[in-house]
This record gives structure tokens, C-alpha cells and sequence, in this order.
């Protein structure tokens, strides 16, 4: 992992962060030809994320060769930061000795994270090959389920009894630093916030920010100067509800308790902005129906992930094009409807996309509740309301212009006043409807919603153009 200081100019550009452009280009060329010392040459002065980034956009041949080039291993937080499908295909090529090995230089929580999806016979191998505290720790984490605190808290901690005093927690702190355990591992992480205070069974009853206890002289109990408002995670938490939690109390670390109360863990947050990029990602992909393993996966397994959601979508096409079906004679009389029909449908599809999307997100950040849920039904319709007026103005007076038939302009106003409020109902109640049915909102929402608005608008304008202008 490179820790160097910025160069003079790095900061005039625009993207300091992305790779130097070529570089990708330069290592592909090198694996081709062989060259893998100069290959890991151009790799190895990279930070763990951006090396992880260049490993993405190497081709799938390639990938595993940069896990084995000459010289020193590379960082193991490189397969931490690999984008899941890139990690799973060169985990496939590495032996468990190899990947135990590198385990053993992560965190727990990050070793947790690297082998948790691995088949049951090669992570028993991977763990098989760890030391017993190292092997004991993830095998803890793993007993808890998917996408819990436990799964994504750190048994890298400092924990300390209240009885002692501030001169005692920092001589032990100095201590230790300077110590190794039995395996070789340092008795401190290797980065800490919090000191966690705890009674004889093990259960926190407060934190010590490292700046509090720098701050007190050395006979100060740590009782007396002790956070005791301390929010405790349980380690079955979803990592979901860990989030909000550190969002709401602007937490930088926190306690992980097991079902007895004892501390188990904590939770970092680093790991908590991992989380929530991840949940803010996923729902976005939900919303479209793609998985966020698309951009690294082959052809057919792409093909075949989004093939469902195609084939939901046709199923709905379908309906609507039934509707309009039952108007052909209506459409046959006066070709401007056919014309105009898409316009309602799809101001419909956009106005209650718009609501979707700002509801969806809400019950996400946790800003819409049941409480609130009915105000903003009534807003979102009344939005629907004011913008179906001024919309149905502006289409009318379009149409009657360019048809020269004020019966059109008419119909096509009221169909597209009405199209619009009920966008925005259903734009707004639909999410509302599946998360009260223990639905993810961002799974399907967006399909329902373009079929209601298509086939109200459909139905609302050609049967409105029936009744009044044949």
C-alpha cells in the first residue's frame, strides 16, 4: 500500500484520484508480452484501491496473473477492494495456502467479507490453514447471518476495565504497542477511535474517544471521565439498520454486542460508508433491473440475469397494447390519435417516475414514515394536479393548433390532467404498498408503475376521443 505524498501538480488535475491515463494499457501490454516484472513495476507503487481498479479493467485472462507477479506479494486489501465478481474469478486460481496466507493480513472484518461466498469445502480449507485464534474470530463472524453487524464488525478492538485509571490505560496502551501475541499479530489494531470501557463480564458500559483520555491527567479514573451514552449494536443487526444508526448519531465507531450483552466487536466508519455506497447502489440497479455484477460478467451471464426483468416488461407491453386494441376502430377514424396517444403515456410514465424516485429514496434514508406517509400522498397528488393543468394547457392548445380541432385539443387535456395525478398516486403509494408487504420498493416498483401509467393514459385518451369525437 502506497502512502505517498502527493507530487507538485497533482492537484491541477482534474480527477487526482483516477489512474494516470495509459497505465491500464501499459500493464495489459506487458502481461501479453510476458514482461511481469515490469508489470509489477507499474502496478506495486499503487494504492491498494486503485491497483483494485486497474485489476477491473485488466481482461479476465489476465486478472489472476497480477496475484503472482515477481517481488513482494501485493497488498491483500487489493481483493477487498475488487468488485465481487473480479474477486470470486481470481480467488478460483489461488491456492488455500495462498489465500489463508494473505486472510491472515487482513482485519477480521475484511477477511470475513474476502471468503464469506466461497463453497463450503474451500473456505473449511482456507480456515483449516489459519492459526486458531485467526481461524476461531471468522468463524464467529460466519455463524451470524448475511449482511449482519456481525458479519461486518472488526474483533479489532482495545477494551479496558472502568476501575483502572487514565496513567494505567495509557501505559497499557504503550505496552502492548510494542508487543506481539503468541502468532506474531500486535496486540493493538492497527487503527482505533475508540477505547471501549468495560465491567467484569465483558459488557461495555461506555467509550473513551482517544482525545478524552489524552486530555486527563493520570490519576483520573476512567469512570469519571467514561461516555456512557453509548448506542450498542447487536451483533444480528442488519447492516442496513447500522448505517442509518451511524447516520443519524454521527457515530465514528461503535460496540458489538452479542445476545448476552457482551462486547463481540466493533464496527468502523469506514466499513459503514462501504455499506451504505452498496445499499444507495443496489437500489439504484433494482430500480433499472440489472445486477451490479453487469459490467464485469460475461455476455450470456449479463444476457441471462436481465433476461427476466425483459420478459416482465414485454408481459406489461402487452397490456397496454391490449388496451389500445380495444380502441382500433376509434383509431382507424382519426389517425391523430395514434399520433398523439404516446404523449399522455409517457408524460404519465415521467411525472410518476420523478415521485418514484423521491419516495423510494425516503423510505431508504429513513425520512418517510407510516406517520408521514399520508401527507405525502395528498402532496404528491396535488403536485400531479398543478403540473396535469399547466401540461394540459399547454398540450391542448398544441394539439387544437396543429390539428385545427378544438375537440382533440379537449380530449388530449383532460386525459393528460387526469394521467398525471394519478402518476403521481401511484408513484407515491406503490413503494409505500410493497415495503408494508416486506417488498423491497426498488425491486419491481418501477414496472408497475409504467404499466398503470400506460394503460390509464392509453385507456383515459382513446376512450375519452370514443365517447366525444366519434
Amino acid at each position: 500500500m502506497s502512502d505517498e505524498p502527493l507530487r507538485e501538480g497533482d492537484l491541477d488535475s482534474q480527477h487526482t484520484v483516477d489512474l494516470p491515463e495509459g497505465l491500464v494499457d501499459e500493464v495489459a501490454e506487458a502481461l501479453e508480452n510476458g514482461a511481469l516484472e515490469q508489470a509489477s513495476d507499474l502496478i506495486r507503487p499503487l494504492h491498494y484501491a486503485d491497483a483494485a481498479d486497474l485489476i477491473e479493467q485488466l481482461s479476465p485472462e489476465q486478472r489472476p496473473l497480477v496475484m503472482s507477479l515477481p517481488g513482494a506479494p501485493l497488498d491483500p486489501e487489493v481483493l477487498s477492494a475488487l468488485d465481487e465478481t473480479v474477486r470470486e474469478e481470481i480467488l478460483e486460481d489461488l491456492s488455500p495456502e495462498v489465500l489463508a496466507a494473505l486472510v491472515r493480513e487482513l482485519a477480521s472484518d475484511d477477511a470475513v467479507d474476502l471468503i464469506e461466498d466461497m463453497e463450503e469445502a474451500d473456505l473449511r480449507e482456507v480456515l483449516d490453514s489459519l492459526p486458531e485464534d485467526d481461524r476461531a474470530r471468522i468463524e464467529e463472524s460466519l455463524a451470524y447471518p448475511e449482511f449482519s453487524a456481525g458479519r461486518l464488525m472488526s474483533h479489532d478492538l482495545v477494551a479496558v476495565p472502568e476501575f483502572w485509571t487514565v496513567g494505567e490505560c495509557i501505559d497499557y496502551l504503550r505496552a502492548a504497542a510494542d508487543r506481539e501475541d503468541l502468532d506474531g499479530e500486535d496486540l493493538l489494531p492497527e487503527e482505533f477511535y475508540d477505547i471501549y470501557v468495560v465491567d467484569p463480564r465483558h459488557h461495555p458500559v461506555g467509550t473513551l474517544p482517544l482525545n478524552h483520555l489524552l486530555r486527563r491527567r493520570r490519576p483520573v479514573l476512567l469512570s469519571d471521565i467514561v461516555r456512557r451514552d453509548i448506542r450498542m449494536i447487536p451483533a444480528t443487526m442488519d447492516q442496513e439498520e447500522v448505517a442509518y444508526l451511524f447516520s443519524q448519531r454521527d457515530l465514528v465507531s461503535a460496540p458489538v454486542v452479542d445476545e448476552d450483552g457482551r462486547l463481540v466487536g466493533t464496527i468502523t466508519i469506514d466499513d459503514v460508508v462501504d455499506v451504505i455506497q452498496e445499499e444507495q447502489e443496489e437500489d439504484v440497479l433494482r430500480l433499472a433491473g440489472v445486477a451490479e455484477t453487469d459490467l464485469f460478467s460475461g455476455v450470456f451471464q449479463t444476457a441471462r440475469s436481465r433476461f427476466s426483468w425483459l420478459l416482465i416488461n414485454l408481459g406489461t407491453a402487452v397490456l397496454a397494447s391490449l388496451v389500445i386494441g380495444l380502441f382500433d376502430a376509434s383509431i382507424d377514424q382519426m389517425v391523430a390519435l395514434a399520433v398523439l396517444m404516446p404523449i399522455v403515456a409517457s408524460m404519465g410514465g415521467n411525472a410518476g417516475t420523478q415521485t418514484l424516485t423521491v419516495v423510494v429514496r425516503a423510505l431508504a434514508m429513513r425520512d418517510l414514515t407510516e406517520d408521514s406517509a399520508h401527507r405525502v400522498l395528498i402532496k404528491e397528488v396535488l403536485v400531479g394536479l398543478s403540473n396535469g393543468v399547466l401540461f394540459a394547457l399547454l398540450t391542448g392548445l398544441v394539439t387544437w393548433g396543429w390539428f385545427s380541432d378544438p375537440g382533440i385539443g379537449a380530449v388530449i387535456a383532460c386525459a393528460m390532467l387526469f394521467n398525471l395525478i394519478v402518476a403521481g398516486l401511484a408513484g407515491a403509494s406503490i413503494p409505500l404498498a410493497m415495503q408494508r408487504l416486506g417488498v423491497d420498493p426498488a425491486i419491481a416498483s418501477t414496472v408497475i408503475l409504467t404499466t398503470v401509467t400506460d394503460v390509464v393514459g392509453f385507456f383515459a385518451f382513446l376512450g375519452l376521443a370514443a365517447l366525444t369525437l366519434m
